[in-house]
């Protein structure tokens, strides 16, 4: 995989999905988005992630990616995360290069969550909004796309069963729910990714 394939394959397309579709007769979703900061650096791709304060009303203490709701001024989902992923851990909207989006998850707090596929310069530069974030760290996409480092639990929610993946803690931190789910999604797009066969001439 290089990384002028996995622009090919993302491309600047806007996602299928971010529309807020009332299912099973239950309210809108909103919509959201988050910036996946992938850190290029000699041993492999790094992503940078994040671990919600514990005080705040959705995901609470949660791992997830820099990123949140859709504001009315948010130019589609590319704009709402690198808005956000500024507003939370300080990363400059220059400083990514956006190659793409995958298409959007619906999480069962009903939300509509379109990740935004962004490269960030190794030698970045955080400022946390202590408010929303409590610690900003990077995990190597080796230990997120190796297997043998996630299971599935399940619990109940709202009175029904739910099925979801969980990664061995890395860090301390447990990465689980929907941050899972949008991992699984980036590497089943990497994993698409092939250079084209070379042809002798």
């Amino acid at each position: 995989m290089t990384l002028d394939a996995l622009r090919r394959c993302l491309g600047l397309i806007e996602p299928n999905g971010w529309d807020p579709v009332s299912a099973a007769g239950e309210a809108p979703l909103t919509l959201a988005a988050v910036l996946i900061p992938l850190v290029t650096h000699d041993h492999g791709l790094a992503a940078i992630l994040t671990q919600r304060s514990q005080h705040l009303n959705d995901h609470a203490g949660q791992v997830s990616f820099p990123g949140g709701r859709h504001e009315p001024h948010d130019d589609g989902p590319v704009a709402t995360a690198l808005r956000e992923a500024h507003e939370e851990i300080g990363l400059a909207p220059e400083s990514v290069e956006v190659i793409g989006c995958l298409d959007a998850q619906d999480t069962s707090t009903g939300f509509s969550v379109v990740p935004v596929v962004g490269l960030v310069d190794p030698v970045y530069s955080l400022t946390l909004d202590s408010f929303e974030v409590e610690e900003a760290f990077e995990v190597p996409l080796d230990f997120l796309f190796d297997g043998r480092n996630k299971r599935h639990e399940e619990m109940i929610w709202r009175g029904r069963r739910r099925i979801y993946e969980v990664y061995k803690d890395f860090q301390g931190h447990r990465v689980w729910g929907v941050t899972a789910r949008i991992i699984g999604s980036l590497q089943e797009a990497m994993e698409a990714v092939t250079e084209p066969a070379e042809t002798n001439s």
